[in-house]
């Protein structure tokens, strides 16, 4: 009888696969976003304080160059929501059929920076530092895929500067990565986000000049549901809370005005 029972047991079990671990509890809703580099070091405070009042959801996020991140999704990448630094990286996603457009939200602006670490570059002018003879390597975003590199190419265009810079450019392949140059040493400044300069990390390193807003087009940070994410009930709520006032609150102590 002894034998019997435990066959019996075996039998329960090998039926179903989970019947050994009775009183697990189910894994929550889970939430996966790709984000601008530019929101890398606000993201952290941003999932956080979603979590908070989402107990059980589990916010994975990864960050790259917005255009990076198109091809990624495009090519089946499983995101449930895209986080761009512009709107064109979100519409190229529609235009495919890889995002809700009904879903499309801008929750802020991102403003760029000039950022310096060594004393010797002058910071009186965008222009006057570029033009520095301090200033040998000067990191940006790529300007194809970053739109913070983009935004840095057309200010210094409209400063009438580009060409003068083309030489002692050096590309990073976000703008994460730009900073990074800066940082480093491998680059003398950089044109960065100012979220950067404002990290608890960076902000007492160096020195910074805002580059005025009217010389780039406006860096709208925008979010979108991709069609993975279309069907995870958590990524709706979610582009909604990044127009909350928890939301605002942390976006505005990392330099990111509102619309």
């Amino acid at each position: 009888m002894r034998r019997l029972s435990l066959l019996c047991v075996l039998a329960v079990g090998f039926g179903h696969p989970d019947a050994f671990l009775l009183g697990a509890p189910e894994p929550g809703p889970r939430l996966s976003v790709a984000a601008a580099a530019n929101l890398v070091y606000a993201l952290d405070a941003l999932d956080a304080d979603f979590t908070a009042s989402h107990p059980g959801v589990k916010v994975v996020s990864s960050t790259g160059a917005s255009g990076s991140l198109v091809a990624q999704i495009s090519q089946g990448a499983p995101f449930d929501v895209f986080l761009s630094a512009d709107a064109s990286f979100t519409k190229a996603l529609v235009k495919t059929g890889n995002a809700d457009p009904g879903s499309l939200s801008t929750f802020a602006v991102g403003r760029l920076v000039l950022w310096t670490v060594k004393p010797a570059v002058p910071m009186d002018s965008v222009a006057g530092a570029v033009r520095s003879a301090a200033v040998q390597r000067l990191s940006i975003a790529n300007v194809d895929t970053a739109p913070f590199g983009r935004a840095a190419k057309q200010a210094m265009i409209k400063l009438g500067i580009w060409g003068e810079a083309q030489p002692k450019v050096i590309f990073g392949e976000s703008i994460s990565q730009a900073a990074q140059f800066v940082q480093t040493g491998a680059a003398d400044a950089g044109f960065v986000a100012l979220s950067v300069v404002r990290s608890p990390t960076v902000k007492s390193k160096g020195q910074w000049i805002d580059v005025p807003p009217g010389l780039y087009d406006p860096l709208e940070q925008c979010a979108i549901i991709t069609r993975h994410g279309s069907t995870n009930p958590v990524a709706a709520e979610y582009v909604a809370y990044l127009k909350s006032p928890g939301a605002r609150r942390i976006l505005d102590a990392y330099g990111y005005a509102s619309r």
